[in-house]
């Protein structure tokens, strides 16, 4: 399937985007941005330059993924999310430095959140909504709350599990 680009769209033509990805309307893609198969950019997104986003990933309305900002395949961004990628912001600041952020895979973000820069999430990890993440979320962790504090283990397929290492009567995986 062919790249579509809604009318309304601002995609830098140093963006690279690859098959089967939509992108909505008032989205903004910046150069250099690296947006794998498959994936959705819904209405009123932004994603800076130099943002590397893997394959099958769904980002919902209002999103800001900044520079620094890693996400892997299969990752779900939901509505009004946004990344950070300064530790110390400041309106001028001759230092400034971006700090990295990495989702891995399958991992879920949820509405309102927010992903201070410098963590990782690990694979299948859920983010409630209004989340405010401050550290490290290990894979399969399950964190709400300002700060973000664990509060369980979700499976691969989402479900809420006991712990990390127990079947899910869900998937039964």
């Amino acid at each position: 399937m062919p790249v579509f680009i809604h009318a309304t769209a601002e995609v830098r033509g140093q963006a690279d985007i690859w098959d089967g990805t939509k992108i909505w309307n008032l989205a903004q893609v910046r150069e250099n941005a690296k947006i794998g198969t498959n994936c959705t950019v819904s209405k009123n997104v932004y994603i800076d330059a130099d943002v590397i986003i893997g394959n099958n990933v769904k980002i919902q309305n209002n999103v800001n993924v900044y520079k620094g900002v890693t996400i892997e395949d299969d990752a779900f961004l939901g509505p009004s999310m946004t990344f950070t990628n300064d530790k110390n912001p400041r309106a001028v600041n001759p230092n400034w430095q971006i700090t990295k952020t990495l989702v891995k895979k399958g991992s879920s973000i949820g509405a309102n959140a927010t992903i201070v820069c410098g963590i990782t999430i690990g694979e299948y990890a859920m983010i409630g909504a209004g989340a405010v993440v401050t550290k490290d979320v290990a894979p399969h962790m399950l964190v709400v709350g300002n700060p973000a504090r664990a509060i369980g283990y979700v499976c691969k397929c989402g479900a809420r599990v006991n712990n990390a290492s127990e079947y899910c009567d869900e998937c039964n995986k």
